[in-house]
């Protein structure tokens, strides 16, 4: 059954970004070089926090960026015991969350209903990617985090550097392809690496749940008035580089929304005890949410828009950023995309706009669950039977 109260948090924290301010195992680096101490400080490890006190083995790992972040990865690499043996052979699966969230975000569940947890019972070797500024990657070789350097990336740069780095990380200490999980945004940066011909050598399928790419439809009435009314360059105009949901001037903002009469949030309060109260909402870059405010006003998918013809001719060498042409995603990488009925971030109509954009065949299969929300496919009760046992099946057959 959906939960109307998680699907309104996640809806508006993936589409609206404004809506939750009120509110044991040595580490190993990939990389040739040793890991330098960096800037920032990583808090309490996710396998010592979540994963570990229920029995599963987990292992810590730090990837390094091309352009110097420091990424926390987690490996699952066997089930509890009386679940099925570890070894070389047992397929590696990816997880990629949304944003303003992080890899904890997979763990919610009990481990009965928590997919990772699901994947590794069932013969998976899982692991859990966190992006850049999250609590366990804000890390820099060179940048410190409290300075507005750090946040100076969008999606754009998740897409090139980060999916491909961890991509790198799991094949190189698996030997194999790998399937991948994306959720929400998770979903964005695969489509976009897929239509510019990234990962194919890494990648053997992708399960995209709640995939977005095409917003014109999202009817989350929040996230809709933030993007229109340029809300993320107020923000970043006030100087706030990182967009930390619990900040004191990001509530301001949420209040400046909530007066809009276009806008509910009245049960914002219940929705935060249920979620944000055991997993605290990540930062993000203030520019990763003007460029998904850009999604939503511009109706296209397409690289950062610096403002300016001048800028824009400076970064892309046109006066109008490059579109991202889903129609060149290849048959190379079969695709499973799940997507609910009532999900008011990734729309019905939305999905099936992208759907005709990919122009696959073969190589597509498609699930839609007509009572699931946004966040269900993740932390619903009946994902297990609905989705996740969906996914595994698909995995398995490829």
């Amino acid at each position: 059954m959906a939960s109307n109260g998680h699907n309104f948090l996640l809806n508006l924290a993936v589409s609206g970004y404004f809506l939750l301010m009120l509110a044991h195992l040595p580490r190993q680096a990939f990389s040739g070089r040793s890991l330098p101490l960096g800037f920032g400080q990583p808090p309490e490890a996710l396998c010592a926090a979540a994963i570990n006190s229920l029995g599963y083995k987990c292992q810590e790992f730090e990837a390094i960026t091309d352009d110097g972040y420091i990424l926390s990865v987690q490996r699952i690499p066997e089930g509890r015991a009386g679940g099925r043996g570890g070894g070389s052979d047992r397929p590696p699966v990816l997880l990629q969350h949304g944003v303003i969230v992080d890899g904890m975000s997979w763990l919610l569940n009990s481990p009965d209903e928590a997919l990772p947890l699901i994947l590794v019972d069932n013969g998976f070797d899982v692991w859990i990617s966190n992006t850049r500024g999250t609590r366990y990657s804000r890390r820099h070789l060179t940048l410190d985090p409290a300075k507005q350097e750090y946040w100076n990336w969008t999606w754009d740069e998740l897409v090139i550097h980060d999916l491909s780095t961890v991509a790198d990380l799991v094949f190189n200490q698996t030997a194999q392809k790998i399937h991948y999980v994306g959720h929400s945004l998770g979903t964005l940066v695969a489509l976009a690496a897929f239509s510019e011909g990234r990962l194919s050598d890494r990648i053997k399928s992708a399960a995209l749940l709640s995939p977005i790419a095409y917003l014109s439809h999202m009817t989350t009435a929040l996230g809709v008035v933030a993007a229109k009314a340029f809300v993320g360059e107020a923000v970043s105009i006030l100087g706030l580089s990182e967009f930390n949901p619990k900040g004191v001037q990001e509530e301001m903002f949420m209040k400046t929304l909530c007066d809009n009469p276009e806008v509910n949030c009245y049960d914002l309060l219940t929705a935060l005890t249920d979620i944000a109260l055991k997993n605290e909402p990540q930062s993000t870059s203030t520019k990763n949410l003007i460029h998904l405010s850009q999604t939503v006003r511009d109706a296209k998918l397409s690289k950062y828009d610096y403002g300016s013809t001048q800028l824009n001719i400076e970064h892309y060498g046109a006066p109008d950023p490059p579109v991202y042409d889903l129609s060149k995603i290849s048959g190379d990488i079969p695709l499973l995309l799940s997507y609910g009925g009532r999900d008011a971030l990734s729309d019905v109509q939305d999905v099936e706009d992208l759907l005709d954009a990919m122009k696959l065949d073969k190589s597509l299969q498609v699930q839609y669950v007509k009572n699931y929300a946004h966040v269900d496919f993740v932390l619903g009760v009946t994902a297990k039977d609905l989705i996740f046992n969906r996914v595994m099946s698909f995995f398995r057959n490829q």
